[in-house]
């Protein structure tokens, strides 16, 4: 069996939501197998994120190189080929660094490549058997991959459900001298935060999201209402923004804002990675949709399959009146 590897994301000190949900990933792969766990960049800040995976990982090697202090897609391949042995299989998360940095590495490993990777459903022989999304998330598509001479999968973020509490008593390894010198063709210039509107999403607790299944613009008042009933915000995927329905400081994904709310109710949103890239801490998913094969409901913790145009209005009549029954009192979580 080969080894397995999970690349980790991390910033500011403190890994993302995916750095857990690999390892999950990998015990589908094979229980009984460790998984290590690979650190690139550069600062202090390194060390605190090694620490903050040894519950999670046998083993942490961590990779400190100044020109990796911003993750360029470019330097940290050439990092992970220098250190990950011929044949490993390699877990990066399904975003939109995991995109860049996931194809090029397949091909410098000559290993087999896969995307989007939802389900992993065990393996045969050299076989790995998963289940990928194809056409804009349309189609779940079973595969087999032929794992012999290693892989590369990019795991959606939130599709496994990482363990509760530590499991492992890692151990860091520091593999910086085994990198040599990192050079690129691109150089990191600045980063520029996306502005806040008049709310800020990134701090509510509570979020009801629409996205193309509302129709159009005038149904984006029925958000509004339900909103106000639970004492929640508003927040949208990317068409209703490209529609100009809503404003650019309300969208939710890899192109917009990252929230981390404790409710989150996705209305007439299909769940592409885009938009499931920018849902972090592992909120309570509510999923709205008229169609029950909306890839959305893989991730959610409840699923409706109803016309939200129906559903909503019925919702925010039923939180209004719950909250009118004396002795209750409604609070916002």
């Amino acid at each position: 069996m080969p080894r397995i590897f999970a690349y980790i994301v991390h910033k500011s000190g403190v890994t993302d939501d995916t750095a857990a949900e690999l390892t999950a990933a990998a015990r589908k792969i094979d229980g009984a197998l460790a998984c290590t766990a690979i650190v690139t960049g550069w600062g202090g800040d390194l060390d605190q994120v090694c620490e903050s995976l040894r519950g999670s990982y046998r083993e942490i090697w961590k990779v400190a190189k100044e020109p990796l202090a911003y993750p360029n897609a470019e330097l940290v391949r050439k990092a992970l080929l220098a250190v990950v042995p011929a044949g490993s299989i390699v877990l990066v998360p399904h975003a939109h660094f995991g995109v860049d940095l996931s194809p090029g590495l397949s091909i410098r490993m000559n290993a087999a490549y896969v995307p989007d990777v939802l389900e992993i459903e065990g393996i045969e022989g050299t076989w790995l058997h998963a289940v990928r999304q194809e056409f804009g998330g349309q189609v779940n598509t079973h595969i087999r991959c032929d794992i012999s001479g290693g892989a590369v999968l990019n795991i959606r973020p939130g599709a496994f459900r990482p363990a509760e509490g530590p499991s492992e008593t890692g151990q860091v390894v520091d593999k910086s001298a085994e990198v040599g010198a990192l050079t690129a063709r691109r150089r990191y210039l600045e980063t520029i935060a996306a502005e806040n509107g008049d709310v800020d999403i990134t701090k509510e607790p509570v979020l009801i999201s629409i996205g193309r299944g509302i129709g159009e613009q005038e149904n984006v008042s029925i958000a509004d209402d339900l909103a106000q009933a639970m004492g929640a915000a508003v927040s949208c995927s990317r068409p209703v923004v490209d529609a100009k329905w809503m404003d650019k400081s309300r969208q939710v994904g890899s192109s917009g804002q990252t929230v981390r709310p404790k409710v989150y109710l996705a209305c007439g949103i299909s769940g592409s990675f885009q938009h499931l890239a920018g849902i972090k801490g592992n909120p309570f998913i509510v999923a709205i949709n008229k169609n029950p094969k909306a890839p959305i409901f893989r991730v959610a913790d409840v699923g409706i399959a109803d016309d939200l145009l129906e559903f909503l209005p019925a919702l925010a009549e039923r939180v209004r009146e719950e909250s009118c029954v004396p002795g209750k009192e409604r609070r916002r979580p």
